[in-house]
C-alpha cells in the first residue's frame, strides 16, 4: 500500500467533493450517508466505491428507512499507486460515481456532466 494519505487527508477529500456539489445535486440528495473505510468487507481489493440503497428513481412506498450508504474505499485507492493529485482525483470520481447511483444518473449523463 503506498503512504502519503493518511485516513484524515483521504476524508477531507470526500467532503471536499460533497461540499462542491452544485445546488441542483444537493436539493436531490435524500437519506444517504458517505463514509470511508478502509477496505471492502467482500475483501475486493479493486473496489473503490459502493452505493447501498435504493436510487432516487426506484423509491416507491419509500418511508421509515435506513438511510442510504455510499462507502468509499481508502485502501483500494492507495493501492492505485498514483501521485497525490491523480489520487485527489480518482477519488472525486468516485464519489461522483456512487453519488449518481443514488440520483438515478446513467454512464452517459455521467459523461455529459464531467462525472465519468
Amino acid at each position: 500500500m503506498r503512504p502519503g494519505m493518511d485516513l484524515s487527508e483521504f476524508e477531507a477529500v470526500v467532503d471536499q467533493t460533497l461540499e462542491e456539489l452544485p445546488a441542483w445535486v444537493l436539493e436531490k440528495i435524500d437519506n444517504l450517508i458517505v463514509i470511508v473505510e478502509e477496505e471492502p468487507e467482500d475483501g475486493d481489493p479493486e473496489l473503490l466505491g459502493l452505493y447501498d440503497g435504493v436510487s432516487l428513481h426506484e423509491r416507491v412506498d419509500y418511508f421509515g428507512v435506513m438511510p442510504d450508504r455510499i462507502v468509499i474505499f481508502r485502501g483500494p485507492h492507495l493501492r492505485l499507486g498514483l501521485p497525490p493529485d491523480e489520487l485527489r482525483a480518482e477519488i472525486r470520481k468516485t464519489v461522483l460515481h456512487e453519488l449518481a447511483h443514488h440520483l438515478g444518473i446513467d454512464d452517459h449523463r455521467l459523461a455529459e456532466l464531467g462525472w465519468d
